[in-house]
């Protein structure tokens, strides 16, 4: 009884260190912009020389984006980081298609690596991208566009006008949730229709959620075998998929030797990312396909 009890004191103890500690926290982040939009409050804070955007502060949402204002080249989190395993199947992207802003760490990244690369970068929230360009230094010019358009939408009319990517990021989280719209199999399929043939998609998603195997399931109903990237420590992973045969990731240590001295400003090692890719399922493969008539994303979020 008496270990019991102590055992029981120590996790109290334990757990108002933790709560005071996320409460000082809290009071010393510093809010220094908050703009409203339709679909969100964007709030911009400050706190340890790291400047983060994020969405509904006020219900405890998670950074969608933070810079490091001493050194606001290196990414911070670590999918950002591992959004650039894609160069690891195609090293030398030429169009690029990045689907949700956030800060606009991604396409910044990727303008100063290809800088002959033509970018289009996809937004629905035009309050993003002001507080983008005011707050985190994303900038267009004449090889970067930024679009105030639901992703599907762009990509649908890119399709009908027969344009194509090498490389397609999909990140358009939405607080704490992916668009329904933007998993289904009928979208997926307008998103290989602009795929090139050596091109690579690159999306975002959760590491584990109610939603993991419906999505995996529907990746590979539209791609077929895909890569599926996870890091130690990381609530992301990180789905590669092709239109063609997959190479084994060993033969992926040329292209991360080759890039290596060019990510390392950003804090990227490509070297640490091939031995952690795998096509083996880690999911249920005989959970039912997302569709656009049968898309409970929303409610497994």
């Amino acid at each position: 009884m008496k270990k019991t009890a102590l055992i029981s004191v120590a996790m109290i103890v334990a757990l108002l260190t933790f709560v005071m500690t996320m409460t000082q926290t809290h009071a010393q982040r510093e809010i220094i912009h908050e703009e409203r939009s339709q679909y969100r409050d964007v709030v911009v804070t400050e706190f340890n020389d790291q400047r983060c955007m994020l969405f509904n502060v006020h219900r405890g949402d998670m950074n969608q984006t933070c810079i490091d204002l001493r050194d606001p080249k290196r990414l911070v989190f670590s999918y950002t980081k591992m959004s650039f395993a894609g160069l690891l199947l195609n090293p030398a992207p030429r169009r690029i298609l990045v689907a949700g802003l956030g800060g606009g760490t991604i396409p910044m990244a990727m303008r100063d690596l290809f800088p002959n690369a033509s970018i289009d970068v996809l937004e629905v929230d035009q309050a993003v991208l002001n507080v983008a360009q005011e707050f985190f230094g994303f900038r267009e010019d004449e090889a970067m566009t930024a679009h105030v358009v639901d992703a599907r939408v762009f990509i649908k009319r890119a399709g009908l006008r027969g344009e194509q990517y090498d490389y397609i990021v999909l990140d358009a989280f939405s607080g704490e949730y992916i668009p329904e719209h933007l998993l289904s199999k009928e979208f997926l399929e307008e998103v290989r229709a602009i795929l090139t043939p050596d091109g690579v998609v690159v999306a975002n998603t959760f590491s584990s959620s109610r939603l993991y195997d419906y999505e995996s399931v529907t990746y590979q109903a539209v791609f077929g075998e895909f890569y599926n990237f996870k890091l130690p420590g990381s609530g992301n992973r990180l789905i590669l998929a092709t239109k063609n045969e997959l190479p084994p990731p060993g033969e992926l240590r040329s292209p991360a030797r080759d890039l290596y001295d060019a990510l390392a400003p950003y804090g990227v090692n490509l070297m640490e990312y091939p031995p952690r890719l795998t096509t083996r399922p880690d999911w249920d493969t005989s959970t039912r396909i997302l569709t656009d008539q049968y898309s409970p994303a929303n409610l497994l979020n």
